[in-house]
């Protein structure tokens, strides 16, 4: 049932989102903006504010790992692992208040949302 959360999120929520692979796109930039956010708050020495920013990619990671279809193949369970690692990484970030976990976790999802972008831009173009 959780598997289908983000596409039924989708379908309800249909504003401006041409497509499921668009929802993908959007979760990427938005971990990526949750990130940017919880490292100026960091800066910012505010505790309150740099937490709800790493919940914030928290919960899009998770998302993420829920909307996996292990029919698909191997792929599946690689993005399984590196994504669990990626929360790892933003517990870690939250914890010791490191910046540099954030960093590590969006060069990460800036790779990923950029091969994201070139395979479903080749996908429509065939």
């Amino acid at each position: 049932m959780n598997n289908n959360l983000a596409y039924n999120t989708y379908n309800q929520n249909n504003i401006g989102v041409e497509s499921p692979e668009k929802l993908i796109q959007m979760m990427y930039e938005g971990v990526l903006r949750f990130n940017m956010q919880a490292k100026r708050s960091i800066a910012d020495s505010n505790i309150e504010r740099r937490t709800y920013w790493i919940n914030r990619s928290n919960a899009v990671l998770m998302e993420l790992i829920n909307i996996l279809d292990y029919r698909q193949g191997d792929i599946a369970h690689y993005l399984t692992g590196l994504y669990t690692y990626q929360l790892r990484l933003l517990v870690e970030a939250n914890l010791y208040n490191d910046a540099t976990k954030l960093d590590e976790v969006s060069q990460v999802f800036k790779g990923l949302l950029e091969a994201w972008k070139e395979s479903t831009d080749v996908a429509y173009q065939a």
